[in-house]
Order: structure tokens, then sequence, then C-alpha cells
């Protein structure tokens, strides 16, 4: 298995298209910090002296919409922003810190998307392409079973998807770090779960955040993974999932507003982060459920994968 994975790497870095996307990926982190550092000015950053007596007037305010609110969604909202704010108010934390290099690492975390989009393209053509250049029948030969062949792919995929993450984390680290600095004292990151606000490292929570953010693109990573098995079009994997990562949250969410069987579709359960920093997208979706619907499409899919691979006629 070791030397199947070994091999599907090699493949995939003997493909000038993989330095493009990697290249592609660090330029546009830079870009990312010299816009930022270009529009930053020190002499802005300013923590107002009546910071809690803000969060007071704010607070009071936030009870009287939750007061007014209709939906359980929007309680929950208002909840949330009103104990996090008592809670800094207690401790002594400010709302405001000046942009260091986590800042930084947070703000180019809009970019897993473009990470995620040069994955589904090396997903979608990892199986398509054995097809369409005729050497499957090379793999095939060998004296190795058919789904050791097929997971050695996916695993491969799934390595190369970790790191191209892991460039992006990591570059975005070092070149804020340098644009922007070490903070001296940077603030925790304040977490709301089942009513109860905790202070959490700054660095576990932007890897977390890293990690569930991804989801998204891994279950569209799989699919693409599963299209290039059974359909062997690499053009039809790329774009019905580039389609899907750019649009199915957005059309997920329209039919959210008129449909609670809405909550069973993918995309309804691909954001994680919708528990921890904001509230579910339909009133009584739970983490446990969410969790549940992923690992449901995501065997589907391997599953099919598997199958059709398996069965499949290479003559064909």
């Amino acid at each position: 298995m070791v030397n199947l994975i070994k091999n599907e790497w090699m493949k995939i870095f003997k493909r000038p298209g993989t330095f493009v996307m990697i290249g592609i990926l660090i330029v546009a982190v830079a870009l990312f910090g010299i816009v930022i550092k270009s529009q930053q000015n020190d002499m802005d950053f300013t923590q107002d002296k009546n910071w809690e007596q803000v969060l007071q007037e704010e607070n009071n305010a936030l009870k009287q919409q939750m007061d007014q609110s209709q939906t359980k969604t929007d309680k929950q909202f208002y909840k949330k922003e009103i104990a996090i704010n008592d809670y800094r108010i207690k401790h002594h934390i400010p709302t405001k810190e000046q942009y260091s290099v986590w800042s930084f690492v947070k703000d180019t975390s809009q970019l897993i998307i473009l990470a995620g989009l040069f994955i589904i393209i090396v997903s979608a053509g990892i199986v398509a392409s054995e097809f369409n250049w005729g050497t499957v029948k090379l793999l095939l030969i060998r004296p190795i079973n058919r789904t050791k062949i097929l997971l050695s792919k996916y695993l491969t995929v799934l390595l190369f998807a970790l790191f191209m993450l892991a460039i992006l984390f990591v570059f975005s680290m070092a070149l804020g770090a340098s644009l922007f600095g070490l903070p001296d004292n940077p603030l925790s990151y304040l977490n709301y779960n089942n009513g109860q606000v905790t202070e959490q490292n700054i660095v576990v929570h932007l890897l977390v955040y890293y990690s569930l953010s991804s989801i998204d693109t891994m279950m569209l990573v799989t699919m693409a993974f599963m299209i290039s098995s059974v359909f062997r079009n690499s053009s039809l994997a790329i774009g019905l999932s580039l389609f899907l990562l750019f649009t199915g949250g957005q059309f997920t969410e329209l039919l959210s507003m008129k449909f609670t069987w809405t909550k069973y579709i993918l995309f309804a359960n691909t954001d994680l982060m919708q528990y921890f920093e904001g509230t579910p997208m339909i009133e009584g979706m739970t983490l446990p459920f969410s969790i549940f619907m992923l690992l449901i499409y995501f065997l589907i899919f391997l599953f099919l994968a598997f199958f059709v691979f398996k069965k499949r006629d290479i003559a064909s």
C-alpha cells in the first residue's frame, strides 16, 4: 500500500500543473498580505476607554431585540452575543486587539476555497486520467487487488489535501509574522458552547477553525473522486464539484427558508462552525445530526466509487 501511495504521489508531482497550483496559492497569500499591509495604519488602533460601558449598552439593546424575536435561532444568536459581552466585561477582556500574525492567519482562511479548488482538480483526475490515457490496463494487470489500487489513490488525494492546507497555514503564519509581528500578549479566543463562554488558545482555535472550514471542501473532493471513478470523466467531476463548491451552500440556504427537509441535504451540514460561531441553518439541527449526515454521504460516495471500479470491465 505504501509503495502504491508513493507511486501516486510521484505521478501528481510529475505534472507541471501541480507546481503551478502551489505557486498560485502562495502568490494569493502574498497578495493578501500586501493588500492588508498597505491598508494598515497602526495609529488607527485605539481602544475606547469606555469600552465596558459600550458593551453594556450593546447588551441592553440585544436583550430588547431578543425579547422581540420570534424565532429560536435568532434568540440563540442574541443569547450568545450577550454571554460573550458579559464575559468580556467580567474578565476585563477588551474588544480590540492590534492586528498580528494570528489575525492574518484567520483572514487567509478565506483562501481554503482556493486550495479546495486545486484539490478537487487533482481528485477528479486521479482515476479518470488513467482511463483517458489508457494506463489503467497497465495498472490493473499487476497482481494487486483493485480495492487497494483505488484506496491508494484516495489516500493520496487526502494527503495532497493536507499538504495544500499545510502550505496555506504555514506560509500564512510565516508571512504574517514577518509583516505584522507576534503579539506580546495575544488575547484568547472566546468560545461559546451550550450557554458557557470559555477561553481558547488562539493557535488551537485556528487549527480547529481550519479543520472545520475544510469539511465542505473535503466532502466535495470525495464526491469528485467518486464521479471520476464511476463516469471516468474528469471534466464532469471538476465541473460539477466546482459548481457545488461555489453555489451549493447558497442554494441550500434559500431552500432552508421554506422547507425543513433541507437539513438532509449535504450542504446544510458541511459548515460545522455554525454550531460554534453561529446558529444552525435550520431550527432543530444539532452537531451529532450533522456529523451523522456527513458520515452517510461520505460512505455513499466511497461505496459507489469502489463498487463500480471493482465491477467495471476495463476493456469497455
